[in-house]
């Protein structure tokens, strides 16, 4: 418990000590978002480059105090690569179809070091085999998770502190449900992580002085993905693939809830848009603060969801998750209703 206890505030003091020198750097190098849109919130040029101070919170606490195993050292040798995309789109905005060739090959790396989804749960009740192997399929359905994570983080860090707060709610789950189960390796991974991103927050909460940008989403969404089926979530998977998707329920929900709305519109599925669930919240009347902290606390109550399946079964765990459910659909319905009455 003390090795990660220092695992967390080392990642947090590094992280919040590094954020203002990542600031100046920032503006040094041009990583400025400039607001050209009606999707963005903020009205003056803000840094950009803050997830490079989580990132490196996070590799010097691992690097100080973590047992690094093959796995591991996929993940790591992965974020690098996802972490250096995320510095060159911060300063130079690069094409979504590089920055898509370049995710999957920080996919592959972690696959090739042996993070993969190999069951499933068989969603067919009434036949005697409980579980599903993925045989072949086990490589494409391991690198579109760790993809369509890594991009549905990044689509959420709309409003400030949202992706970063979401963020360290799934790590600190993670992190509770590897004391659980006694993951070691898991527990310091996550930690480091949530102290990392704990670290950058209070540069971050509104109103922001810098984003993380796509440096940080990205690393966070390509750490969360592959430390969700690593270790005991990886062989968890056998039981029940609820567990990350509970704990990343609001990024993912997020994610497919845009595909299918740019596609019922006949518009490109990557086409950016400003219907996210932040942008609905806040044309529903909520400020930035109230809409960050609504979406957090459903995040926070998806989370428990997954550490009460866990802990007492899938039938507790149900209650949860249909009081999310219910409150993301009171929030749609009356963001529907909203739309129609301006219209």
């Amino acid at each position: 418990m003390l090795r990660l206890f220092f695992t967390l505030i080392v990642a947090f003091l590094v992280s919040f000590a590094s954020t203002p020198i990542v600031k100046i750097l920032a503006k040094k190098i041009g990583a400025m978002d400039v607001p050209k849109d009606k999707r963005r919130m903020h009205n003056k040029p803000i840094a950009r480059l803050g997830g490079l101070a989580i990132f490196y919170g996070f590799i010097v606490s691992i690097l100080c105090f973590s047992n690094i195993d093959t796995a591991m050292r996929g993940m790591l040798i992965g974020s690098v690569i996802i972490a250096g995309l995320g510095v060159i789109d911060d300063v130079f905005e690069i094409k979504a179809s590089a920055k898509l060739s370049v995710q999957i090959a920080a996919a592959a790396v972690a696959v090739l070091h042996g993070i993969e989804i190999t069951y499933l749960t068989n969603p067919n009740l009434l036949s005697d085999e409980k579980y599903i192997a993925l045989g072949i399929w086990a490589i494409p359905i391991t690198m579109i998770w760790i993809v369509g994570v890594t991009n549905a983080v990044n689509l959420i860090d709309g409003l400030d502190g949202l992706a970063a707060g979401v963020s360290s709610i799934s790590c600190i789950s993670l992190f509770a449900i590897s004391l659980i189960t006694k993951e070691t390796n898991i527990a310091i991974l996550t930690a480091a992580a949530a102290g990392a991103a704990f670290g950058f927050l209070p540069y971050n909460i509104y109103p922001a002085k810098i984003f993380m940008g796509d440096t940080g989403a990205n690393f966070l969404g390509y750490f969360l993905a592959c430390v969700s089926i690593m270790g005991l979530f990886k062989s968890y998977a056998v039981i029940s693939f609820a567990i990350p998707f509970l704990i990343l329920g609001l990024p993912i929900f997020d994610t497919l809830f845009a595909i299918v709305r740019r596609i019922y519109r006949k518009k490109s599925p990557m086409e950016a848009d400003r219907g996210h669930l932040h942008h609905r919240l806040i044309d529903m009347g909520f400020d930035q603060r109230q809409t960050v902290k609504i979406l957090c606390i459903a995040s926070a109550l998806l989370s428990l969801s997954a550490v009460v399946l866990l802990m007492s079964g899938a039938s507790r765990a149900v209650i949860l998750i249909l009081s999310v459910v219910l409150l993301v659909w009171t929030g749609m319905a009356l963001s529907q209703k909203q739309e129609e009455k301006e219209l």
